[in-house]
């Protein structure tokens, strides 16, 4: 298992994606509680990527996620599905990218330095099961490499 994360700073955001991934591997190898790969790609995400604030919404019930892990300032506790940018990744099961939190209609507005958002669900033998959520204090600050590299984070889970 890993115990310090190698950042590299002056590298390109695919670069620091590129390198963190072997890393969460490390971390999560042989691990199989949920909540402990959660807290550590959390960790690892806002540590390498410098992230606003980073973490996991879960399943809570049919109609509602609970915060689970995550790394950054105090967050909303509960999301109803449908609701903000988490709920509505949740009901549509897809990937949203956000460019300005201000224009989406019904975001929730956790932290107001919050400016742009991507939410990717989270899956477990096909079924959703929570959402990672990464927040940036910049406008337009997550595309398609946020995307592809942030699947492939999730992918790694047992």
């Amino acid at each position: 298992m890993a115990e310090d994360l190698t950042i590299m700073t002056e590298a390109s955001k695919e670069e620091k994606y590129q390198s963190l991934i072997p890393q969460i591997k490390g971390l999560i190898y042989e691990e199989q509680n949920l909540v402990a790969n959660l807290a550590n790609i959390s960790a690892a995400l806002k540590e390498a990527m410098g992230f606003f604030w980073v973490g996991f919404y879960l399943v809570d019930s049919e109609d509602e996620l609970v915060l689970g892990p995550f790394q950054g300032p105090v967050a909303c506790t509960r999301i109803k599905k449908g609701k903000g940018v988490c709920g509505s990744s949740w009901q549509r099961d897809k990937v949203l990218i956000v460019p300005n939190v201000d224009e989406f209609p019904g975001h929730i507005a956790c932290a107001s330095a919050s400016k742009s958002e991507i939410v990717l669900p989270l899956k477990k033998h096909g079924k959703i099961i929570g959402v990672l959520d990464v927040d940036s204090d910049k406008l337009s600050d997550f595309d398609e490499v946020d995307q592809l590299y942030l699947q492939k984070i999730l992918d790694l889970l047992p």
